[in-house]
């Protein structure tokens, strides 16, 4: 759901996801003045109560709150003391809530404060009603975990306590329901709320978590036809070696069920990526299918931000049963491209309105990456884009070209120090990177390496300490492979799915994907948890690279004076940009540019 509200000098512009809702705020140059930030109340509309509160203030009035690491909550000395927006409001005009409910109607209410601190007062008002998605509606269901263990948000829930083993294999653990958002408890109902007679086909690429092969084995259990493509793990090495045919016997899969058999190892490949599940009505009719960047591992739904994405639509799950029978058979790598390149051939440049279109891999050559770096280029007014294991060199032109519009990328690591150079010449495109307070990246032939403490983080004075309790793998932060284009506008493309976004993913790698244009439901959800997820490191970024230097990061309070908003109205800066931005015309969209294209070959 989508709003637009205008008060006096002020505006707002509402996006709803399923458990976020992004505000954009805009007002006249005048009212700049004496401006102290902006106070949020949300109520929930029609409850007996209205559940009415004060939104939660991240910062603080030094002059007020000299020392916020050591206030504690009145009620309950043992937790640090939360603030309020109406105290101390948001300096920034962007603002997400990231604790609303899926299905409800909200009530927001704006109050510009003026004043000073400690004797604030509004002066006007913005209120309107905007709905969070559902998690399931109109034949897509969409949901991301959390995304974030290193965070101020764990540290005061659960003291950076690792969730143990048992925990982690519990889904109604605190910890666990915390960490997964509705992630792992979406996966477990769509396999658990198969029926007898129907059918489920899975590929998986890491295949150790518990509950979900348990999952599998319950299904199989009451009379479901269960097939499972895994990553044959028996020729690799180091801790992988035998992980999934561990995790298999352990869950105590079956090989064969009902005469039939279950369990299909993937070994020709160099990695068979894809982590979907397809349903099958009376174990012969697809009609929905279970996809995106989430590993049935441990990591996948609780450690690194990841998505699972529900599509009930007969035809893409006929197009992914399809795919499932020809990666069943374990075929070489010419004969899988062939296959893939069959049933999803290079898509055209501009995909028809309001559809869902499929690119499997391994394909026959690498240009859809091209494609992928047109489509950046045909933008009208922004780009979201994840890479976790950095940006390949094929769109790092298109992402560093200068055009009028802001480019956003969320990586893993820092880019390396030739990407980094390449990608800073146009101001308008920002990195953020997964991080942890008071650790800075190092570097070795210009890429970074292990994190390092930075001694004596200012910030240490007032935050909690953050703790990163995942310490093996390759991805801890950033798991998602999604690109949006123009998310904003009314004809959005959102390609999102397991492949990340590089030739061997292409080439080399079975793995899926889906092109979505023109549905703004979904499109939303997106932005609104890229949004999330890129301002919780940016916030990281910034503050360690202030520190790493010898200054001193000042993030942690708010200004006393309306000096903040300058950076928000002088023209060319960043969030002068980003302000503007959602505030532009939403009819203009990248398909009047792709339409002027010649398909590739």
């Amino acid at each position: 759901m989508r709003v637009l509200k205008i008060a006096g000098d002020f505006r707002a512009r509402g996006f709803s996801g399923t458990r976020t809702v992004l505000l954009a705020l805009d007002c006249a140059e005048e009212r700049r003045s004496g401006l102290l930030g902006f106070a949020f109340k949300r109520e929930v509309v029609g409850a007996a109560d209205g559940k009415a509160k004060w939104l939660r203030s991240l910062k603080v009035f030094k002059s007020i709150v000299p020392d916020p690491k050591n206030a504690r909550d009145p009620a309950d000395p043992t937790r640090p003391m939360r603030f309020s927006t109406l105290e101390h409001p948001v300096q920034s005009f962007l603002w997400g809530d990231y604790t609303a409910e899926p299905d409800t109607l909200y009530r927001f209410t704006i109050l510009p404060m003026y004043g000073r601190p400690g004797e604030l007062e509004p002066k006007g008002e913005i209120t309107f009603n905007i709905r969070t998605e559902k998690e399931f509606d109109q034949g897509h269901g969409i949901w991301f975990n959390r995304g974030a263990i290193a965070s101020q948000a764990f540290a005061r829930e659960f003291g950076n306590k690792a969730p143990s083993d048992e925990e982690a294999n519990n889904p109604q653990a605190a910890e666990t329901a915390w960490l997964s958002r509705g992630l792992l408890e979406a996966c477990l109902s769509f396999i658990g709320g198969t029926p007898a007679g129907d059918g489920l086909r899975v590929a998986a690429y890491e295949f150790t978590y518990p509950p979900v092969l348990k999952a599998l084995k319950a299904a199989i259990g009451r009379g479901v036809d269960v097939r499972i493509i895994y990553h044959d793990t028996t020729g690799t090495t180091g801790q992988e070696k035998n992980a999934n045919e561990k995790a298999i016997a352990a869950a105590g899969l079956p090989r064969r069920a009902g005469g039939k058999q279950v369990l299909f190892p993937r070994a020709k490949t160099k990695i068979p990526h894809n982590k979907f599940i397809v349903r099958l009505r009376s174990g012969t009719s697809p009609e929905q299918v279970w996809t995106g960047s989430t590993n049935f591992t441990p990591s996948g739904f609780l450690g690194q931000s990841n998505v699972g994405h529900l599509v009930a639509d007969a035809a893409v799950a006929e197009r992914y049963l399809s795919y499932w029978k020809m990666l069943r058979k374990d075929p070489e790598l010419e004969s899988a491209r062939l296959g893939a390149m069959g049933l999803t051939p290079n898509p055209p440049e501009l995909v028809p309105p309001n559809s869902v279109s499929l690119v499997f891999s391994p394909r026959t050559k690498s240009e859809l990456l091209k494609w992928y770096g047109r489509r950046i280029e045909d933008a009208a007014g922004s780009v979201m884009f994840t890479a976790a294991f950095g940006v390949t060199q094929t769109l790092v032109e298109p992402l560093a070209k200068d055009r009028d519009f802001l480019r956003f990328i969320l990586m893993e690591k820092p880019p390396g120090q030739a990407v980094k150079k390449a990608l800073s010449k146009d101001r308008d495109l920002i990195i953020s990177y997964g991080a942890v307070l008071g650790e800075m990246y190092e570097f070795k032939d210009g890429k970074p390496t292990a994190r390092k403490r930075i001694k004596e983080f200012e910030l240490d004075k007032w935050l909690l300490q953050e703790d990163h309790f995942r310490h093996q793998g390759f991805v801890f932060f950033v798991h998602t492979k999604f690109l949006l284009i123009d998310p904003l506008s009314d004809d959005p493309l959102v390609c999102s799915g397991s492949a990340n976004f590089s030739p061997d993913s292409l080439l080399a790698n079975d793995e899926n994907m889906l092109l979505i244009r023109g549905n703004t439901r979904v499109v939303d959800i997106y932005l609104t948890e890229f949004d999330r997820i890129f301002r919780h490191f940016y916030f990281r970024d910034v503050a360690n690279e202030v520190e790493a230097k010898g200054s001193e990061a000042e993030g942690a309070f708010l200004e006393e004076t309306d000096e903040w908003t300058e950076s928000y109205f002088k023209p060319g800066l960043f969030k002068t940009r980003r302000r503007q931005m959602f505030f532009a015309d939403p009819a203009a969209s990248w398909a009047a540019k792709a339409a002027g294209r010649k398909p590739i070959a």
